[in-house]
C-alpha cells in the first residue's frame, strides 16, 4: 500500500499498471527537504518491489536530462536553482558537443539538447550533473540566437522523402525539402545545394529549408570554403545599406585633415606580404640628435569612417575580425573600406592614428605619444624586397634616399630590440608555418615552408612597440579599454611539460618562469627533434583572450599588452583607437564597466570561430590533397604521441597523420605519458617524438579531416638509425568510418534504451551506440551504405510520426 498522495495520481494509474510516483510529487518532496538520493526517495516513499525501485531510477535519470533535477554525486536537487550561463555551442568531428562559457568550464550537452542546435548557437544553458569522469554536463533552457542561417550538403532521398545531408560539425541535423522544391530546382540525388533554414529543429522535429543554390557545376574543392562559412555561422554578404555607407566616404578633403598632426613629408612605407591587399600598418625610423631613435608606427585610422551606431559598425562588431583562409579572405570591412580608404596605399594621403615613439640607444622607450593624423605612403614594400636590401641588394627598394635611411636606422634598431627580446625571454617556438598554392580547380599544388625573414621580424618588433605604448597609455590615463591577455600555463600542465624536460636532462621548476621556458628551448633548437619537444611546450600554454582586466602576457613577456596595430581586420583594435581618441579630446569613453566585459567576450568569441573555421578548411584541404596520394610511400617524423597511437608530420608535405595503436606490430604497446612515448611490452621497441618512420598512406576521410598511416618502417629513435624491420606483422590499415546520427523524429525513442510512454522505464535492451570512428578506441567496421540507411530512417520515422500527429489532429477536429 503506497504512502503518498499523488497529485498526478491518476495520469499516472492511467500510464502504469504499478504507478510509482510523478516528477510532480518527485519535485515537490526534494523541494520541501531539500537534496535527495535515489535510496533516500525510495526509503520516503516505501517503495518495496525491485521494478517500481528500477522504474524510480530511470524517472530520476530522465528529469536530470530533461533539465527538472539536477545530480551532484548521488544526491538529486532541483534544477531551476542551479545558475543559468550564456554559452555557444561547439561541436567536434565526432559529433560531441559542448557548451562553452566564457570564464567556466565548459559543459558537455548530451545527443538529446543537440538536437535543437547548430554549431555555433547562442544558447543559455544549465549545469545537470557530473558523470564519473568528473565532466559536468548540461541542459539547454533556452536558443538564444541561431547562427547558422544557410546550409550547404548533399541530396538524400528515402522512400520519397528528401532531405539535405550537410557535413561536419553540423552533420547531426538534416535538412528536410519537399519533393516539389527538388523537382523545381533540377537537383539530383547526390548533388550538393544551399539551401535557407525556414524552420529550425527542436528535439521532435528536424530542421526544414528550401533551395537557394544548385552546386551541382562546381568541384568539391570550390565548395569548401562558403560550406564552411554557412556551417560556422559566419556573415558573409554585406547588408545593401552596408555597402552604400562604405561607398559613401570620399577621399580625404582639407577638412577632414583639420586637427590632424600632418606627416606627409615624413617618408612612411608599409611593408607587406607579396599577396597582401590591405595595408594598415607604416613605419619610419630616423636617429635623434644625441643618440636613440625615434619611430613613428602610423595605423590606419578606421575610427574616422566607422562611427558607433551605424550600420557599417553594427556589422562590422558582429563580424569581430576577417577571416582568412587559404586564397580567401572574408573581411571585417568592405572593401570600399578595407583596400582603398582605410589601406595605407602608396602615393595617396590617409587618415591615420600615430603612435610616435622615443628610443634610448640600448632601445628603451623612453617616451611616446599619441595622435591623429594625416599620411603619404612614399613606398608598398614587401618583406623579400625589404630582406634583399638588408642583404646588399640596393636595387630591391626605390631609389629614395629618404625611405633607403630610414630603412637602415630600422634595421639598426631591430637588432638592438631584438636583444631586449632576449633579455626579457619572450618564447620563440621552433614551428614550421606553411602555405599552399592551387591549381586551377582550387586543390592543392604544393604545401610549401614559410621563412621568416629580417623583415618579417622588424615589423612585427615595430608592431610590439606600438602595442606595449597602447597598452601603458591606457593604463597611466585609466583609459578602459580591452586587453589581450595571455595567462600563465595551469599547474597540471605544468607538470606534463615538468616530467617530459626532466628526462632531456633539463631542469624545469615547478612554477616556471619566461625565462625557463626560453632555456629549455634555447638548449633543444638545434636537436632534430626541436618541432616535436616545442610542440610539448607550445601545447602547455594557454589560450590567449581579450579582457578588460590586465593581466598580462606571459608567452611575449609583458606585464601590460594590447592591440592597436590591425584596426581593418580586428575589432578590438578600432576600440582601442576610439578609446584613446576619447581620451585625448577628453570625451566619454565609447565602451565601460559590464559593457567593455561583454566585448571581450564576444570577441574572444569571434576570434576563436574564425580560428576554427580557418582550421578547418586547411585540414579538409590537406586531406583532399592526400588522396591524390593513397597507397604511396613516404618518410615523417613523429610530431605527437597519445595512448591510442602516433601523429606523423610528412617531410617536404608538412601533412599530418594517425597512425593507430593496432598498426605498430604484434606487441602490446604501453603510454610512457613522462617521456611521450610508446614503448612494446614483450620487445622493447620504442616510438617517441621525433622519431623518424617511413608510412604508407592508407586511408583518408574528407568528411573527419583524418589521414590514416600504415607503418612500415621506423627509421630513427633519438636521433639514431635503426636496422630493424618494424613492425614485425603489419596488419591491415584501419577502415574509417563515416559519422552517423541518431534517430530524434520518435520522441517517444530518445534516449539509449526503447522506452515507453515517457521515456523513463527501460522495456528491452540498450541499442548499440554509434561508433564515430577514429582516434583512441579501436575502430568498428561500418559501410557507408549502413550510415546513409540510419539516416534515411531517420527522416522516414520523422514522416510518420508527422503523418500520425495530423491524423490525431483530424480525428481531435
Amino acid at each position: 500500500m503506497k504512502n503518498w498522495v499523488d497529485p498526478e495520481a491518476k495520469a499516472e494509474a492511467e500510464r502504469y499498471e504499478n504507478p510509482i510516483p510523478s516528477r510532480t510529487l518527485i519535485l515537490e518532496i526534494i523541494e520541501q527537504r531539500g537534496s535527495l538520493s535515489h535510496a533516500d526517495l525510495v526509503e520516503h516513499f516505501e517503495i518495496a518491489d525491485q521494478k517500481s525501485i528500477d522504474a524510480l531510477s530511470h524517472r530520476l535519470i530522465a528529469m536530470v536530462r530533461d533539465g527538472q533535477l539536477m545530480k551532484d554525486g548521488f544526491k538529486f536537487q532541483i534544477a531551476a536553482e542551479q545558475p543559468t550561463h550564456d554559452a555557444t555551442v561547439y561541436i567536434n568531428a565526432k559529433g560531441m558537443g559542448t557548451a562553452h562559457i566564457d570564464g567556466a568550464d565548459d559543459l558537455m550537452l548530451p545527443e538529446r539538447e543537440l538536437r535543437q542546435v547548430f554549431n555555433g548557437d547562442r544558447i543559455k544553458v544549465r549545469q545537470t550533473s557530473v558523470d564519473r569522469k568528473g565532466k559536468a554536463w548540461g541542459f539547454i533552457t533556452e536558443v538564444v540566437e541561431h547562427r547558422v542561417k544557410q546550409i550547404i550538403g548533399k541530396v538524400c532521398s528515402y522512400e520519397g522523402e528528401y532531405f539535405i545531408q550537410p557535413s561536419n560539425p553540423n552533420a547531426h541535423q538534416p535538412i528536410t525539402l519537399e519533393k516539389e522544391l527538388i523537382e523545381h530546382a533540377k537537383v539530383k540525388l547526390g548533388d550538393f545545394v544551399r539551401v535557407a533554414i525556414d524552420d529550425y529543429p527542436n528535439k521532435d522535429d528536424l530542421a526544414t529549408g528550401h533551395i537557394v543554390q544548385s552546386m551541382a557545376d562546381k568541384a568539391d574543392t570550390e565548395i569548401i570554403i562558403p560550406q564552411t562559412i554557412l556551417e560556422f555561422g559566419l556573415p558573409y554578404e554585406f547588408p545593401e545599406e552596408v555597402i552604400k555607407e562604405a561607398e559613401s566616404f570620399k577621399e580625404p578633403t582639407a577638412k577632414d585633415c583639420e586637427g590632424r598632426v600632418d606627416l606627409r613629408d615624413l617618408p612612411l612605407v608599409t611593408i607587406d606580404g607579396e599577396d597582401a591587399r590591405d595595408f594598415d600598418d607604416a613605419v619610419y625610423a630616423e636617429k635623434r640628435p644625441g643618440g636613440g631613435y625615434r619611430v613613428v608606427v602610423a595605423i590606419a585610422d578606421v575610427s574616422h569612417y566607422v562611427r558607433t551606431g551605424k550600420p557599417l559598425d553594427d556589422e562590422a562588431q558582429e563580424r569581430g575580425t576577417s577571416v582568412y583562409f587559404p586564397h580567401f579572405v572574408l573581411p571585417m570591412l568592405p572593401e570600399a573600406l578595407s583596400n582603398g580608404l582605410c589601406s595605407l596605399n602608396p602615393n595617396v594621403d590617409r587618415l591615420c592614428m600615430v603612435c610616435d615613439l622615443k628610443l634610448s640607444r640600448a632601445g628603451r622607450v623612453t617616451g611616446y605619444e599619441f595622435y591623429p593624423s594625416v599620411m603619404h605612403s612614399q613606398a608598398r614594400l614587401t618583406y623579400d624586397q625589404v630582406a634583399q636590401y638588408f642583404e646588399g641588394d640596393s636595387t630591391a627598394v626605390p631609389e629614395n634616399r629618404d625611405v633607403r635611411k630610414s630603412l637602415n636606422t630600422l634595421f639598426q634598431l631591430y637588432h638592438v630590440l631584438k636583444g631586449l627580446r632576449t633579455e626579457r625571454h619572450a618564447m620563440e617556438f621552433e614551428t614550421v608555418e606553411t602555405y599552399m598554392t592551387f591549381d586551377e580547380l582550387g586543390g592543392i599544388k604544393e604545401i610549401l615552408p614559410r621563412t621568416r625573414n629580417d623583415a618579417h621580424k622588424l615589423i612585427e618588433e615595430c608592431m610590439l612597440l606600438a602595442n606595449v605604448a597602447a597598452a601603458e597609455y591606457a593604463l597611466k590615463n585609466e583609459v578602459p579599454m580591452l586587453y589581450r591577455v595571455h595567462e600563465p600555463p595551469e599547474f597540471s600542465r605544468i607538470q606534463k611539460v615538468r616530467d617530459f624536460v626532466k628526462l632531456l636532462g633539463l631542469k624545469f621548476p615547478e612554477q616556471p618562469t619566461q625565462a625557463d621556458y626560453q632555456a629549455v628551448i634555447e638548449a633543444t633548437k638545434d636537436r632534430i627533434d626541436a618541432p616535436s619537444i616545442h610542440a610539448v611546450l607550445l601545447r602547455s600554454m594557454m589560450q590567449a583572450y581579450y579582457g578588460a582586466n590586465n593581466a598580462g602576457h606571459y608567452g611575449l613577456a609583458y606585464e601590460a599588452y594590447t592591440h592597436f596595430t590591425s584596426p581593418i581586420r580586428r575589432y578590438p583594435d578600432l576600440l582601442l583607437h576610439r578609446a584613446i581618441k576619447a581620451s585625448l579630446t577628453h570625451k566619454k569613453y565609447p565602451l565601460s564597466g559590464a559593457s567593455l566585459d561583454d566585448a571581450g567576450q564576444h570577441y574572444s568569441a569571434t576570434e576563436r570561430r574564425a580560428d576554427e573555421a580557418s582550421r578547418s578548411v586547411t585540414t579538409w584541404l590537406k586531406c583532399h590533397y592526400m588522396q591524390q596520394h593513397l597507397g604511396e610511400e613516404f618518410v615523417g617524423s613523429i610530431s605527437a604521441v597519445a595512448e591510442f597511437g602516433l601523429f606523423v608530420t610528412l617531410k617536404d608535405l608538412y601533412v599530418d597523420g594517425m597512425i593507430h595503436v593496432s598498426q605498430l606490430g604484434d606487441d602490446f604497446f604501453v603510454f610512457d605519458q613522462a617521456s611521450q612515448s610508446l614503448v612494446g611490452q614483450n620487445r622493447g621497441q620504442t616510438f617517441s617524438l621525433g622519431d623518424e618512420v617511413k608510412i604508407k598512406v592508407a586511408g583518408v576521410n574528407l568528411e573527419e579531416r583524418k589521414i590514416d598511416f600504415e607503418l612500415l618502417q621506423q627509421l630513427s629513435h633519438g636521433g639514431r638509425p635503426i636496422r630493424s624491420k618494424a613492425p614485425r606483422t603489419a596488419k591491415p590499415a584501419r577502415e574509417t568510418t563515416e559519422e552517423v546520427f541518431t534517430d530524434r523524429a520518435n520522441a517517444k525513442s530518445n534516449t539509449e534504451r526503447t522506452s515507453n510512454t515517457d521515456g523513463e522505464r527501460p522495456i528491452r535492451k540498450k541499442k548499440s551506440k554509434n561508433q564515430p570512428s577514429s582516434y583512441g578506441k579501436k575502430p568498428v567496421k561500418k559501410s557507408a551504405a549502413k550510415s546513409e540507411a540510419k539516416a534515411k530512417d531517420k527522416v522516414k520515422k520523422k514522416t510518420k510520426l508527422k503523418k500520425k500527429k495530423s491524423n490525431a489532429k483530424a480525428k481531435t477536429e
